[in-house]
C-alpha cells in the first residue's frame, strides 16, 4: 500500500478514538531510514478556539495511542514489511501551520520565517498576539509586526531560556 494512503487511512481510522480520549492527530509520515520502515505518528490535546489552552503530551498518553494504533495495525495489518511504530507528540518547538495555530499558542514566543523581507528581515522571533485581519502578529523588540499568514515559509514555538 503506498504511503499516503496509509497515513490517511489510519488517520480517518483513528480519528474517533483520538477524539474520545481528547487529542488529535497532528501529523503521521510512514518513511523509509536507511534500511528500516518507520510509522511516526504526532499527536497532541485537542483544542478548539476558546477553550483554555491544553497541557502538554506525556509519555503516557504516547503509550496509549501506541497500544490503541498497535492493536489497530495488527488487525488491519496494511503494511507488508517490518517497520517501527513511533507514537509521540510534536515538542516543545512544534511547527505552527495556520492561523488556528497562531490564535491557540498567542502569549507563548514563536520564530518566524517569510518567504520575503518585511522590515528588512526575513527572520522574526517575538511573541504571538492574537491574529488581527487575518494576519499573524509577533511582539518583537521592533515593535508590533503583522505578518500575512501567505508570507510566512516557516514558523515554529521557540524556547527562551
Amino acid at each position: 500500500m503506498a504511503k499516503e494512503k496509509i497515513t490517511e487511512r489510519l488517520a480517518e481510522a483513528l480519528a474517533p478514538f483520538l477524539a474520545e480520549n481528547g487529542y488529535s492527530l497532528f501529523h503521521s509520515e510512514f518513511k523509509k531510514e536507511g534500511k528500516d520502515r518507520v510509522l511516526r505518528l504526532f499527536i497532541e490535546f485537542a483544542w478548539e478556539p476558546g477553550q483554555e489552552k491544553p497541557g502538554y503530551i506525556g509519555t503516557e498518553d504516547c503509550e496509549k495511542v501506541s497500544r490503541y494504533v498497535s492493536d489497530l495495525l495488527d488487525q488491519w495489518d496494511p503494511i507488508e514489511q517490518n517497520y517501527t511504530l513511533e507514537v509521540s507528540s510534536p515538542g516543545l518547538e512544534r511547527p505552527l501551520r495556520g492561523m488556528e495555530d497562531f490564535l491557540r499558542f498567542a502569549g507563548e514566543t514563536a520564530e518566524i520565517s517569510l518567504y520575503e523581507p518585511l522590515n528588512g528581515s526575513k527572520r522574526l522571533q517575538g511573541v504571538i498576539l492574537a491574529p488581527e485581519d487575518g494576519a499573524v502578529r509577533l511582539e518583537t523588540p521592533q515593535g508590533v509586526q503583522a505578518i500575512p499568514l501567505e508570507k510566512i515559509a516557516k514558523a515554529k514555538l521557540s524556547i527562551v531560556f
